[in-house]
C-alpha cells in the first residue's frame, strides 16, 4: 500500500484510512520501531486492558482464590497491622 507523506507545519505527515484505523483498533497513538530499513507502526497496547471483566469473570466462577497466600509466614510487621 502507498500512502502520501504530507507537510503539516514544520513537520510532514501520514493519514492512515478509517478502515486501517478500525482493523488495528488505533486510538490516540501508535508506537513506531525503527528496525533495519524499515520504520513500522503498531498499535499502542494499554497494559491490562480488559482485565476487569475477566475477573468479573473469574468471580462469577468461584475460580477466583488464592494459589500462594499474600503474606509469607514471618513478613507480618508491626507497621503493618492496623491499630484499632
Amino acid at each position: 500500500m502507498e500512502i502520501s507523506v504530507i507537510s503539516i507545519r514544520n513537520s510532514k505527515g501520514i493519514i492512515l484510512s478509517d478502515m486501517i484505523i478500525e482493523r488495528y483498533q488505533i486510538k490516540d497513538s501508535l508506537e513506531l520501531i525503527l528496525e533495519n530499513d524499515y520504520i513500522i507502526l503498531k498499535p499502542k497496547k494499554l497494559p491490562r486492558v480488559g482485565w476487569e471483566k475477566f475477573f468479573e469473570k473469574m468471580s462469577k466462577n468461584e475460580d477466583d482464590t488464592l494459589l500462594i497466600p499474600d503474606v509469607f509466614e514471618g513478613e507480618i510487621k508491626e507497621e503493618y497491622i492496623s491499630h484499632k
